[in-house]
């Protein structure tokens, strides 16, 4: 995890970041100077940014906003107080409506961005300057401190070439906390065309199928958010194993980026996970990242334990075999 410390101090209204990053000064300050990278992770997972204007000048000013996966909204703005390019910036951050105006009763705060090397890599350390004890406890009951933990532990896959962090290495899946679990796989092929294979009926039964044995037996996929999706599977031949399935609802669809959707086993009443699909393309390789929120850690632990996760690698291995090369990608 890149954040090594996150200190609140009362008396000097202050909330400090620090974070290592085993990448140069320049690299750093470019992952914060273009908006398409911030988009990466400024916002923890399951709240990624869209910048829809960013003026990177002295009094220039940036404005975001993060969607939940269930639809919500949080928008801010940043407004350009000093660049000292690749050291440090520093702008006023607020929170605001769609068309930028400061929402009543959400603090204002200065931030401090401070880049410096440290050893073969970079130290940052960020800090927010507040205006009352209680605009620092606002944000911090907010949930600020663990989702900067979490959004900050996303930069090290943007600071590195995709393949040099991803290639070769698998489905892997990284237990964010009791709920949440973060599974990545990069796949040799455009976005395009991987967000297809996910949301064409007949490509899906080519490779989503786990272990080899089995065989789709329905596929109905939602294209909308309101659309119900259901999918069944059944052992083929000698294969040993019961049929199953398991359907749900689109909450959120956002061709060719994004797509969250609940998802339940068959004739039961639950559990119930949120499962939110996002795909990056870098260099004609697209990363395939599905963040799953879990009701509890109990399901999370019983859902690992039947081996999800080696199935998952079959289905993708298949994909970039069967669907992406066979396409010519």
């Amino acid at each position: 995890m890149p954040v090594t410390d996150v200190t609140t101090d009362a008396e000097s209204l202050t909330m400090t970041v620090v974070a290592d990053f085993a990448a140069p000064i320049e690299r750093v300050w470019s992952a914060y100077a273009d908006p398409r990278q911030l988009e990466r992770f400024w916002g923890p997972p399951g709240w990624p940014a869209t910048f829809t204007a960013f003026d990177h000048t002295v009094g220039g000013m940036a404005q975001y906003t993060m969607a939940g996966p269930r639809g919500e909204r949080s928008s801010g703005s940043w407004e350009f107080l000093e660049i000292d390019e690749p050291r440090g910036f520093a702008v006023i951050d607020r929170f605001v409506d769609d068309e930028g105006r400061p929402l009543e009763g959400f603090p204002s705060l200065r931030m401090t961005f401070s880049f410096e090397e440290a050893g073969d890599g970079t130290r940052m350390v960020t800090t927010s300057h507040f205006d009352s004890i209680e605009a620092l406890e606002q944000v911090v009951e907010m949930g600020a401190i663990e989702g900067t933990r979490m959004a900050m532990a996303q930069l090290d896959a943007v600071l590195q070439d995709l393949r040099a962090y991803a290639q070769g290495k698998g489905t892997r899946v990284e237990e964010l906390d009791d709920t949440h679990v973060r599974i990545t796989r990069l796949v040799e092929g455009p976005r395009e065309l991987v967000w297809r294979a996910h949301h064409d009926p007949d490509l899906l039964r080519q490779w989503m199928l786990g272990p080899d044995g089995w065989e789709m037996t329905e596929c109905v996929v939602a294209l909308a958010p309101g659309d119900r999706h259901s999918t069944s599977w059944a052992p083929v031949g000698e294969t040993e194993g019961e049929a199953f399935g398991f359907e749900g609802e689109a909450l959120l669809v956002e061709a060719p980026r994004r797509a969250v959707t609940t998802e339940r086993m068959k004739g039961t009443e639950g559990p119930e996970t949120l499962n939110d699909l996002n795909l990056y393309e870098e260099d004609g390789a697209t990363l395939i990242t599905l963040l799953i929120e879990y009701p509890d850690k109990g399901t999370r632990d019983m859902i690992l334990a039947t081996g999800m996760a080696d199935g998952m690698e079959a289905s993708y291995a298949r994909l970039e075999r069967d669907v992406l090369v066979a396409s010519g990608r």
